[in-house]
């Protein structure tokens, strides 16, 4: 092999590597993610300190909390990723109208979650419970809806994805916009994976 050839194999290998190590879907995605991350980042570092200084308040709180709904949303929204995930398969396979069922199965159990989460902010304003009661319900509605927005958004953005889908919209050439879109999903479950032992279980 001449020096060239040896140049030319290094840099192909070079560029493989970099493809693999690539984010999925489209980065400008990544850039928002990332900065949400960090504001979720600064608020669960927030919660640990005033939880430090306050313990007791903050597990006599969250005994009121119904820890049954909070195992449902996290099973939901983790079996939510798992159908995104054969999603994605899915097109990267060619198939278009099996990535919009799996799809539509994610969206149905983001509306699983929504409605549990309704039921259990209406528990809570039933009760006359606000972000005023104490330090931990200030968290709790606060980062609870902070994520529960997110939640809806990730399924706005399911939707136009399914849509798009249905009208082949994708192919095994083009689905960064599926992709996009399950990395922004993937998030929202990273998310509640750790907010839920951290208001729910730790004390």
């Amino acid at each position: 092999m001449t020096k060239t050839q040896n140049i030319g194999t290094r840099l192909n290998i070079s560029t493989n590597t970099l493809n693999k190590e690539d984010l999925p879907g489209d980065f400008a995605l990544w850039i928002f993610i990332f900065a949400e991350m960090l504001a979720f980042g600064v608020l669960f570092v927030a919660y640990a300190f005033a939880r430090a200084k306050d313990v007791a308040i903050f597990n006599e709180s969250q005994l009121t909390l119904s820890l049954s709904s909070g195992v449902i949303n996290t099973l939901v929204l983790i079996t939510s990723s798992y159908f995104v995930v054969r999603g994605v398969s899915a097109i990267k396979h060619g198939s278009s109208k099996h990535c919009a069922y799996f799809l539509t199965g994610a969206f149905l159990l983001g509306g699983v979650f929504v409605c549990v989460k309704m039921w259990e902010f209406n528990a809570k304003f039933s009760a006359g419970i606000t972000m005023s009661t104490n330090n931990f319900y200030m968290f709790y509605l606060s980062l609870t809806f902070f994520h529960f927005m997110h939640v809806l958004m990730g399924m706005v953005i399911l939707g136009y994805i399914i849509i798009k889908s249905l009208r082949s919209g994708y192919s095994v050439q083009d689905y960064v916009g599926v992709e996009t879109g399950a990395s922004f999903w993937h998030m929202v479950d990273f998310l509640w994976i750790i907010l839920f032992p951290l208001i729910y279980i730790i004390r």
